[in-house]
C-alpha cells in the first residue's frame, strides 16, 4: 500500500470514529434527558417511582461514556501515526 492510501484509510477511520463518538454522545444526552424526566414524574408519597428505569438509563450512560473513552483512545492513536 502506498503512503497516500494509508493516509486515506486512516482519514476514513478517523471520520468513522468521530461519527461514532457523536452518535454515542447523542444517546447519552437522550438517556440523561429521560432520567430527568422520570425524576420529575416520580411521586414517592403516592408510590410512583421509576428507580429501575432510572438505574438502567444511568448504567447505559456509563456504558456509553466508556465507549466514547475507548474511541477517543483509538482516535489519538490514529492521529499520532499521521
Amino acid at each position: 500500500m502506498t503512503s497516500q492510501n494509508v493516509n486515506e484509510s486512516e482519514s476514513q477511520q478517523i471520520k468513522t470514529i468521530e461519527k461514532e463518538i457523536a452518535r454515542f454522545k447523542a444517546e447519552q444526552d437522550e438517556a440523561q434527558a429521560k432520567v430527568k424526566e422520570l425524576l420529575l414524574q416520580e411521586d414517592p408519597a403516592r408510590g410512583i417511582t421509576f428507580h429501575e428505569d432510572i438505574f438502567r438509563l444511568q448504567q447505559d450512560k456509563l456504558r456509553l461514556d466508556t465507549e466514547i473513552q475507548i474511541l477517543r483512545v483509538k482516535l489519538r492513536r490514529l492521529a499520532s501515526t499521521w
